[in-house]
């Protein structure tokens, strides 16, 4: 058995942002709407999946905001061409008959490791549908990440290769390195391929601190002796938790069939042509 976990609320930005601006007669922006719908008609087709969820980012403060103040503390304001498009994806979602997750106080990234880690338990199978390297740490040989848009699996070997560290060394890695996308700021002069050789040497990111008078270069001894709790908040930060109070189960997330109806009215009220040519025969056009 296996279960997909889809990182929707990636893959609503994602879509925004890469398509160029499409909207319906009302004048109602549809370009994330579209992007989004395609992309997840793109994994129910192409993977077939047994047990599916779409998981979605409630807003709202975390743990990480009360850790960290500036966690996230640079990004704008959701596009105001992009805030009226989001109820839609929902509806596009409710119709496909699709699991939805979202918890208030929690992000999706958490969500997905606590579902990831208990189908694991229960003898699933996990895909997890994204393109964000926070979800790397995940990886294991039962859970792979998957990226539609790039149509890349990563499994261990490929995480290993690209970062040069395992998938359980990324939370480590990226302590060092920081994350501009989520204002978590790294040390200064310490980039991938410097975090990377360090944890290869000292393991980890603790045994790096306790090692700080076997590290060659001065001013990189300097640097990561100036910032060690800098550090160690870091990895606080981007390690995901995998046990949140969750009522979902895997096993609740069976997919169900599409209800031809509600996504055809859905097609005809956003002008989505093409989507309503593949609803025609019963819904055959559609998996």
């Amino acid at each position: 058995m296996r279960v997909h976990l889809i990182d929707g609320t990636l893959y609503i930005y994602r879509a925004f942002f890469a398509l160029p601006p499409m909207s319906d007669s009302r004048g109602l922006p549809t370009n994330a709407i579209y992007g989004f719908t395609n992309m997840l008609l793109k994994v129910l087709r192409e993977q077939s999946p047994e047990h599916i969820a779409v998981v979605f980012d409630a807003g709202g403060e975390t743990e990480r905001h009360r850790e960290f103040e500036a966690y996230k503390a640079q990004r704008p304001p959701v596009p105001d061409t992009l805030a009226p498009q989001i109820p839609y994806v929902y509806r596009v979602v409710e119709a496909l008959q699709v699991a939805t997750l979202m918890e208030e106080g929690y992000e999706a990234d958490d969500i997905i490791g606590t579902l990831a880690t208990r189908a694991v338990a229960d003898g699933f199978q996990v895909t997890i549908v994204s393109g964000d390297k926070d979800l790397f740490q995940l990886v294991n040989p039962a859970i792979e990440v998957y990226d539609p848009m790039r149509d890349k699996t990563y499994r261990v070997q490929d995480v290993q290769e690209r970062y040069g560290v395992p998938p359980q060394a990324m939370t480590d890695l990226m302590s060092l390195v920081g994350d501009a996308v989520d204002n978590i700021p790294g040390v200064p002069g310490v980039g991938e391929k410097t975090a990377s050789t360090l944890i290869q040497e000292f393991g980890t990111v603790e045994n790096l601190l306790d090692s700080l008078d076997q590290v060659k270069r001065p001013k990189l001894r300097e640097a990561l002796n100036a910032h060690t709790t800098q550090i160690r908040v870091n990895r606080s930060l981007v390690t995901l938790r995998t046990d949140l109070p969750l009522c979902a189960s895997p096993q609740d997330l069976r997919r169900q069939v599409p209800n031809v109806e509600r996504l055809r009215t859905l097609f005809e009220e956003l002008g989505f042509t093409r989507l309503l040519s593949a609803l025609a025969e019963g819904g055959r056009g559609i998996p």
